[in-house]
């Protein structure tokens, strides 16, 4: 059972990470609508908040920063090509 249960969840996370990486497209073929939903009555709780004071400003300080230096080369890098689907 907990074999089935995590092939199941491979099987979705696969689909998951292929519809985010464009890997797998979908198109909406059809409108959707909400059902009609009436509400009556209510109340929204109310709450007393007390929060704290915060005093954000600047002032001047000396510290120490180190200084890095950099170079430019010409290095030769993996490539790939993803063509999506339509």
């Amino acid at each position: 059972m907990r074999a089935i249960v995590a092939i199941l969840a491979i099987i979705v996370l696969i689909v998951i990470v292929g519809f985010f990486t464009g890997f797998i497209g979908a198109k909406q073929t059809q409108e959707g609508a909400l059902p009609s939903v009436s509400v009556q009555g209510g109340q929204l709780p109310k709450f007393d908040v007390d929060t704290a004071n915060v005093s954000v400003g600047t002032k001047e300080t000396t510290v120490e920063v180190p200084k890095v230096g950099t170079e430019t080369k010409t290095v030769d890098v993996p490539t790939i090509a993803v063509k999506k689907p339509e």
